[in-house]
């Protein structure tokens, strides 16, 4: 069954992770219904300091100004399935683990939750302060999956896009796409 999903892009660093994320996503469109991508404005200066790219540079998705509530998934009664984050930020984790939704990005996720649908959030910061790991708290309860951008290295990158792929791959498997990578106890091991 194909997908509708939110791709929120916030302004931690680690853009990186949002380009190869777009870019799975493109491979994998016979797996997806619709997909609408949301930047914040710390995003958008993020993704040229680190990048030397745009967001229109990134995708060919639809992207939504961060403003337009009017946005498909603003409302539950447009069933999106699945929302990802990535890289999150602190800041939007704080703003919607206690529903304060005051962008487009953060009521799309405020929406995820209320509809019981999947939320995952790549955070991209360290360390954790108590206030991040209480706001973790409250998303988990709320049924968010955190998964902080932690890269494996069973499959033995040789590169930073390669080891940038093992959490994608992560993030995509989490919210249900089917995606090729490698899979521990798959090959012989070393």
């Amino acid at each position: 069954m194909k997908k509708k999903i939110v791709i929120g892009v916030t302004g931690a660093s680690g853009s990186v992770y949002a380009q190869k994320l777009l870019a799975k996503l493109a491979l994998l469109d016979d797996q997806i219904d619709e997909c609408g991508v949301v930047f914040s404005n710390s995003a958008e200066k993020v993704i040229e300091y680190e990048l030397n790219k745009t967001p229109q540079d990134m995708t060919s998705y639809k992207i939504y100004d961060n403003t337009d509530f009017f946005a498909p998934f603003a409302s539950g009664s447009a069933n999106y399935d699945v929302m990802i984050v990535c890289p999150c930020t602190m800041g939007t984790v704080g703003r919607i683990a206690h529903g304060y939704a005051d962008d487009l990005l953060t009521r799309a996720a405020d929406v995820m939750l209320k509809e019981k649908n999947q939320l995952v959030l790549v955070v991209r910061e360290m360390p954790y302060n108590l206030i991040h790991i209480e706001n973790f708290r409250l998303l988990a309860l709320a049924g968010a999956i955190i998964c902080p951008a932690s890269p494996s290295f069973y499959s033995k990158p040789q590169t930073i896009d390669e080891v940038v792929e093992t959490v994608i791959n992560k993030v995509l498997h989490m919210a249900g796409f089917q995606v090729k990578g490698y899979e521990w106890g798959s090959q012989e091991q070393d």
